[in-house]
């Protein structure tokens, strides 16, 4: 009798390797696993949800595209955020160039206008945190997404951001520093940058789609 092996418990390596040998429809399992690490990161960056579902898009097709070229000398997790890092930095660029030649951008929106983060975010403490990360700088916000929250170790996050071990250490204790005591015994992963289903499935089906895996 042939006992077959459930899809979830392939590592990320099987599962590539499977992509690359024909079995292109297993690369939603890979979107799926990494869709909320990348989210609260991309949120770190752009505090727009909807401009980070586009990043996170474009980080997928390119990841998808490149997928031959990941040497594995690194976990895929982290490969993929230093993709969407760089994708992030590409559109505050664009952000900027646009807001530098007077053209008004969706992001400009008055802030009193309710997104559907807003909507998201029903609990007082999801919005005290979030508000607490979007103050301070981007390279201590990122820091802090990437060890505090979504658990990476240090050797992890200065592969995801390209800076020294020991940058990585201080930018976080600086982090926690200026977020206060009260951000280490409240923040909680299902409340800062949530991350639910549909969002999930709108961004894995969308790059399904653009990659024309069927």
């Amino acid at each position: 009798m042939t006992i077959i092996q459930p899809i979830d418990t392939f590592t990320d390596n099987e599962l590539i390797t499977r992509v690359l040998a024909g079995e292109k429809r297993l690369y939603e399992q890979l979107m799926r696993r990494h869709n909320t690490s990348l989210f609260r990161l991309g949120m770190s960056f752009l505090h727009n949800d909807m401009d980070v579902e586009d990043v996170m898009q474009l980080t997928y097709i390119n990841a998808y595209q490149h997928l031959d070229q990941f040497r594995k000398d690194a976990s895929f997790g982290t490969w993929l955020k230093r993709i969407l890092i760089n994708e992030c930095h590409q559109h505050l660029k664009k952000r900027m160039k646009t807001a530098s030649d007077g053209l008004e951008q969706h992001e400009d929106a008055p802030k009193t206008a309710a997104t559907p983060v807003d909507t998201v975010l029903n609990k007082e403490l999801g919005k005290v945190l979030e508000s607490a990360l979007m103050a301070i700088p981007e390279k201590y916000r990122a820091v802090f997404v990437l060890r505090e929250i979504d658990q990476l170790n240090v050797a992890e996050t200065s592969k995801a951001l390209d800076i020294s071990r020991v940058n990585v250490k201080v930018r976080q204790l600086r982090a926690k520093l200026m977020l206060r005591e009260h951000i280490s015994k409240f923040y909680n992963n299902d409340v800062v940058f949530p991350f639910h289903l549909i969002r999930c499935d709108r961004i894995v089906y969308a790059v399904l789609d653009k990659l024309e895996i069927k």
